[in-house]
């Protein structure tokens, strides 16, 4: 069977809709954020129920903030996880009622065909994507309101997965390139990357010079057909290279600290994972990768940039023994990551 992967959504049996978080599981549960719930009153709908969101955007701290509702009314889907020692929300699989798959969900619109303007736009960004590109559509998928078919034509997303390091490869060099021709994809002009910069201002501990510069650097977001769209890159089954229980992940504290990035190939995902080397810290700890589960951080450091982070220290021990800074993680502070110059 399929491992469960970033961007997979779960239904559970009370109608809960559940984001799956990155690739480590515990035994019967999903690691997953509470995103939408049944509301009469919900924007989003489909023929049997419509929903609302709980978290207006992903943010470490959005994702905690639904963790009162939980306890309150849910508690079967607060776990503390003895291996990744947090508390953390997760789905015991004995409560769900369906799991989405991205691709199967996209495969189905392709060969059943369109019902609306919004999946036509995906069917269509799909075919000049894998045009361009050279890939299958079975190396992309739907996730988001689509993927649960409660979307609605007249405001979602569309928001597209790719599998494997070497496709998202692939299709970030499409993108780019898209960039520099007049084609139907189109990046955010100075008017919108000034607008999302603004936006995360109160998010991240970041000027709004360097999320200007971030929004520069993000090649996975645009328009096509005046739609807001977005690339997820997921690793593949063989890329899922730890199993639960393989570590144990001990918190050190919180530390500030420069380094330099040795290598940004597993940065393409999330969590996004960078190696580093000549390491400074205020804890005097021979780090030697930064893990961010912050999106704003992926794939946007290349090897040799020296950069300045703030996160908690943690101690991995099991058959992959490093000290790692943890950007974004569940009960942190608030953490960054910036170039020097």
């Amino acid at each position: 069977m399929e491992k469960p992967k970033d961007k997979d959504l779960i239904e559970t049996v009370e109608g809960l809709l559940f984001c799956v978080v990155g690739y480590l599981h515990p035994p019967d549960w999903y690691t997953a954020y509470l995103k939408y719930v049944q509301d009469p009153e919900g924007k989003w709908k489909r023929e049997d129920a419509r929903f609302s969101r709980v978290i207006p955007y992903y943010h470490v701290s959005q994702v905690e903030a639904t963790y009162g509702l939980l306890r309150e009314r849910y508690s079967q889907y607060i776990y503390r996880c003895p291996v990744r020692n947090i508390t953390l929300s997760s789905v015991p699989r004995d409560r769900v009622r369906r799991y989405y798959r991205p691709r199967k969900r996209l495969a189905s619109i392709i060969e059943e065909g369109h019902r609306d303007e919004l999946e036509w736009k995906l069917t269509d960004l799909v075919t000049i994507l894998t045009g361009l590109s050279g890939l299958k559509a079975a190396d992309l998928g739907v996730t988001g309101s689509i993927l649960t078919a409660s979307h609605n034509p007249e405001f979602s997303d569309i928001d597209i997965t790719v599998y494997g390091r070497k496709a998202s490869e692939s299709l970030k060099e499409t993108i780019l390139e898209s960039r520099r021709e007049e084609t139907l994809i189109q990046p955010f002009n100075a008017a919108k990357r000034e607008v999302w910069s603004r936006s995360r201002s109160g998010r991240f501990p970041l000027s709004f010079e360097e999320l200007m510069e971030f929004s520069d650097r993000r090649w996975n977001y645009g328009f096509f057909r005046d739609t807001y769209f977005s690339i997820h890159p997921v690793r593949r089954d063989s890329e899922i290279e730890e199993e639960y229980g393989d570590n144990t992940y001990h918190k050190k504290g919180e530390a500030e600290g420069k380094a330099v990035v040795s290598d940004n190939k597993d940065s393409i995902f999330l969590p996004a994972v960078y190696e580093v080397d000549q390491i400074e810290t205020t804890k005097n700890m021979e780090i030697s990768k930064i893990v961010s589960y912050e999106s704003i951080y992926c794939d946007m450091f290349d090897p040799g940039d020296r950069i300045e982070f703030r996160g908690v220290i943690e101690q991995v021990t099991g058959k992959d023994e490093h000290k790692r800074v943890v950007i974004g993680g569940a009960g942190s502070a608030p953490s960054f990551m910036r170039r020097l110059k």
